[in-house]
């Protein structure tokens, strides 16, 4: 039993941990070499990891999506750079607009034109930093969505992220507090309950073997 438990807080563990992953706001330095639109198909494999249609257009399963393509240095994972040379990314670049994750972004055609003003050659490259969330898959189709584009001197700029940070302090504090909060709850209203319950049933056997008792003396006497 207690192997099955920990099977299962470890299958839970992880399950929260790639839904944060996937959600949280990652920061790549790239340099962009070209923007494009396509007709992307969604289906069920790839359709869940895909933002609605732009605000105002009517959701379809098959509509054009605007690609954002680039050479990557240092990718930022939860605040740890992973390093060792340049690699071609692919951004989609969709509104959110009010469904999840609450980026609320609405500007998707203003960012394809700004990521298209910042497109450079390898000769002469233009840096920036990409914020985005979600994964890419060659297999099924998908690919992070970009939520900003902010130019920068050079690849190896040093990046906080602040939010993750300060996200995951409230996620421990908030933790600690429902934590501390249930084991009060246990304490002043479960283990009374409990210990009142035990005592009644103390109680009631009692009463029953004194019962029990009585009977076997009063037949004892016949």
């Amino acid at each position: 039993m207690p192997s099955i438990k920990s099977i299962i807080r470890i299958v839970l563990f992880v399950i929260f941990g790639a839904f944060l992953h996937y959600t949280l706001p990652q920061h790549d330095v790239v340099r962009i070499n070209s923007t494009e639109i396509i007709r992307q198909d969604l289906s069920g494999w790839n359709k869940v990891f895909y933002a609605n249609g732009d605000s105002g257009s009517a959701e379809q399963t098959t509509r054009d999506l605007r690609l954002i393509n680039t050479v990557r240095k240092n990718t930022l994972f939860f605040g740890f750079y992973k390093t060792g040379g340049e690699e071609t990314m692919v951004y989609r670049n969709e509104d959110t607009g009010w469904i999840w994750p609450p980026y609320f972004k609405f500007d998707s055609s203003d960012l394809q034109a700004e990521a298209s003003d910042n497109i450079s050659q390898a000769a002469n490259p233009r840096w920036v930093v990409i914020t985005h969330y979600g994964w890419r898959n060659r297999y099924i189709s998908i690919y992070p969505n970009a939520i900003s584009i902010r130019p920068v001197d050079s690849p190896d700029v040093r990046i906080i992220p602040w939010f993750n940070i300060f996200f995951f302090v409230f996620l421990i504090i908030a933790f600690l507090m429902v934590r501390a909060m249930w084991r009060q709850f246990v304490e002043r209203t479960v283990d009374p309950a409990l210990t009142s319950a035990g005592n009644r049933w103390d109680e009631v056997e009692a009463e029953y073997a004194e019962k029990k008792s009585r009977l076997r003396r009063f037949f004892s006497r016949k």
